[in-house]
């Protein structure tokens, strides 16, 4: 039997092989219950699973907020996963997620936990041309590219705990500070695949004064790279001479930003320019790992004074270190 310590090691070394571990979970079906669909998150964000304990309601409490608990010494609100994505339990809220999402902790309860998948990230697909409301970033092929797989919805978590509790709104010139500075005629080429991070994403960056390029997996990223060059070098330049910096996530449908940073960095024509991974994922294990693949930074998600010192470190030391052309 494995240890505790073997199994978490074996989950965090899949991050460097562009594969993950997918909780599936129902929610319930219809108004009778019916027509039971699979809904998914990333193992890495779970920290336990609890059946559902004696929950405290708290006056005032947002929409779908069903209250608090207190487990292990900490008071931790518990949102009603299936009223929020429109389900209705059939068998009634039987268990509680315990996430742990941008150095927050909450809890999800849901109808019934399923199973534990191992997945390559090329099997999850962007939903977002049908998902007018944001809350499913891609679909799980659970059993590959065949006829009748089946298909888990991948919630984004990022997009349903900022609406149900917007945190201040701490955008401003004073939290970012100066402005970055950025080699002209250069941009920052990001990528996320949650709505609202590329939302803020886009304020952060446009708040510091960096021209940007936004893309929503690391393909299209990996992509948007190799036609920059294209046209780059069609004109006597490099890439490095048209992107300053990556930003990525790390959890992203076809290819996440574990492997779209080794990919940059074990490339001649890129590994000059610096990577900052952005990122719900927090914690020592992923931090290893950003330093394993090459990245030059590491921010968590959602501090845009954080990241805005974060690029002026990464930019500033690449910019030193730089040998002169």
């Amino acid at each position: 039997m494995k240890s505790v310590q073997q199994e978490v090691d074996e989950r965090t070394n899949l991050a460097g092989t562009n594969k993950f571990e997918l909780l599936l979970f129902r929610l319930g079906g219809d108004a009778s219950g019916n027509h039971s669909e699979l809904f998914g998150i990333n193992v890495f964000k779970v920290r336990e699973i609890v059946a559902m304990p004696q929950i405290t309601a708290v006056a005032g409490a947002p929409q779908h907020m069903l209250g608090v608990v207190n487990l292990r010494g900490q008071v931790i609100p518990v949102i009603d996963l299936p009223a929020v994505v429109g389900c209705t339990p059939k068998t009634g809220l039987n268990i509680i997620l315990v996430t742990e999402y941008a150095r927050t902790t909450q809890a999800f309860a849901v109808e019934a936990v399923e199973d534990i998948v191992r997945l390559d990230w090329n099997q999850v697909l962007s939903a977002e041309s049908s998902n007018a409301d944001g809350m499913v970033t891609s679909i799980a092929r659970l059993d590959g590219e065949v006829d009748n797989s089946r298909l888990a919805q991948v919630l984004d978590v990022e997009t349903i705990l900022r609406n149900l509790m917007p945190p201040e709104d701490n955008l401003n010139a004073e939290t970012i500070g100066p402005k970055v500075t950025i080699k002209p005629g250069s941009i920052i080429l990001a990528a996320d695949d949650s709505v609202v991070a590329r939302s803020l994403i886009e304020q952060g960056l446009a708040a510091m004064g960096v021209p940007y390029i936004m893309t929503k997996t690391g393909k299209e990223a990996w992509d948007k790279l190799q036609e920059i060059t294209r046209l780059a070098e069609s004109e006597g330049g490099s890439a490095h001479d048209r992107v300053a910096l990556v930003l990525t996530d790390l959890e992203m449908p076809e290819m996440d930003g574990f492997t779209l940073t080794r990919n940059i960095k074990q490339d001649k024509r890129y590994r000059d320019i610096p990577v900052v991974i952005h990122s719900s994922l927090t914690g020592a294990a992923n931090e290893d790992h950003v330093r394993n693949v090459g990245a030059d930074g590491y921010v968590a998600k959602f501090a845009p004074d954080e990241l805005a010192d974060t690029l002026r470190t990464v930019l500033a030391r690449h910019h030193t270190n730089r040998p002169a052309a």
